[in-house]
């Protein structure tokens, strides 16, 4: 057998049947509760200008410095494959002036983004997420709000695994001192040049490094949390006060960051630990000043981002079956030209009643049709013969029971349309 000429690039995989229909479903559960919850729809092109993610994302993170996919397009323009959603939808709130509108904004969106990693189970140079963002409100209720809403995805997946992290940040108020702290500490460790030119430009991304070595000489680090200005600490322990009343069990984590440059205050991310070192299947947090960083109004801000590869690699982990498609109703098998004329009409009646109706093509015999419509998972065979179109009629078998009965062809429809209660 000879082999493929072309292949998915290194880092990249396709979805094909039947895991991509369960991506889909898993996607469709990630968006139900903000559905629920009064969030709106948005979408945002793939690329946009690299400024965007070098002045949001952070110039020093491993996005922007490693990561990223930039290239100079044949008018000049240096734009950037989207490594993550938040700019992008902050870009397009500020450009279409929806935060001139009512407050707060509430938006979730899903598609690709695109890094450029060490390939490895459950880290891909090309992954799907969806993701939330409330604009134009700095209560604490919001960031609890979207913490229980992903609970809530993960929950309707059948997943129980799912850890929650927590921690602050802290703001302007808070920060300054906390990084000063830090870096004295940082700079009493024997670190590689790379990690020291990073104590000097955000000590907080050293935090981030997972190397075992580096996690070890943190162990005595100072914490944020013993940093909190009063307004902050506030803040937090609304948060954590209204995920206990909602009945969602967190655990306080003092050294969680992540590689975002703009995140302030709260922060969390959710951990699958079926899923080994990449354990994180969503996470997110405040971004209280990146509205202004990006030119724009102060517009606090808080979202999140759920990994939906992640999350079907966790369920796998779980032993949870993954989601099914919704598959056919009906399977037409009609045998002869003049069936198979008269049964396109009738498929197209069919589904534009709403009956999920597939039909056997290509001239199959009785034999491998009707083999084909048990494969379907259909629960009816509607089977047009010669004999049928001369008499007029139809016979629909049920397959589960292999009962059979003759149907007028005029009333096919109705009767399958009944008999499904599509319609």
């Amino acid at each position: 057998m000879s082999q493929p000429t072309f292949r998915a690039p290194k880092g990249t995989f396709d979805l094909v049947p039947p895991r991509g229909d369960a991506i889909l479903a898993v996607r469709d559960a990630m968006a139900a509760p903000l559905r629920a919850a009064g969030y709106g729809y948005i979408e945002t092109p793939s690329f946009e200008q690299t400024a965007l993610f070098a002045r949001g994302v952070g110039e020093s993170t491993d996005i922007v410095t490693k990561e990223m996919y930039s290239f100079t397009t044949r008018g000049g323009d240096d734009v950037t494959l989207r490594p993550e959603g938040t700019a992008p939808v902050l870009r397009a709130v500020l450009e279409n002036g929806l935060h001139r509108g009512a407050l707060p904004v509430k938006l979730w969106y899903s598609g690709s983004y695109y890094r450029y990693e060490r390939p490895q189970k459950g880290r891909y140079r090309h992954f799907s997420q969806v993701g939330a963002e409330v604009l134009g409100s700095d209560d604490a209720a919001v960031d609890a709000e979207l913490i229980v809403l992903a609970v809530d995805a993960y929950k309707a997946l059948g997943l129980n695994d799912v850890r929650v992290l927590i921690n602050s940040l802290g703001s302007h108020e808070s920060r300054p001192a906390y990084r000063d702290a830090l870096q004295r500490f940082l700079r009493g460790l024997d670190l590689d040049d790379e990690t020291a030119k990073r104590v000097e430009i955000n000590p907080l991304r050293v935090l981030d490094d997972k190397r075992p070595e580096i996690q070890k000489a943190l162990e005595d680090a100072p914490v944020v949390v013993d940093f909190l200005s009063e307004a902050d600490r506030a803040h937090h322990d609304k948060v954590r006060a209204l995920l206990t009343d909602a009945g969602i069990e967190y655990e306080d984590d003092p050294r969680l960051v992540r590689g975002l440059d703009y995140y302030t205050r709260t922060l969390f991310e959710f951990v699958h630990d079926g899923l080994g070192s990449q354990s994180a299947v969503g996470g997110g947090g405040r971004y209280d000043g990146l509205s202004e960083l990006l030119g724009g109004p102060r517009l606090p801000g808080v979202g999140w981002a759920l990994g939906a590869d992640r999350t079907l690699l966790a369920m796998e982990a779980e032993g949870l079956a993954l989601p099914e498609p919704p598959g056919v109703t009906v399977y037409v098998v009609p045998l002869g030209e003049a069936a198979e004329r008269r049964a396109f009409g009738l498929v197209t009646q069919l589904r534009r009643t709403g009956v999920a109706t597939d039909v056997a093509l290509g001239g199959r015999g009785l034999k491998g049709a009707m083999k084909a419509a048990d494969r379907s998972g259909a629960r009816y065979a509607l089977i047009l013969g010669e004999r049928d179109l001369a008499g007029g009629v139809a016979q629909i078998k049920e397959l589960a029971t292999g009962e059979q009965s003759a149907v007028n062809l005029d009333e096919v429809v109705a009767q399958l349309a009944g008999r499904t209660g599509a319609g």
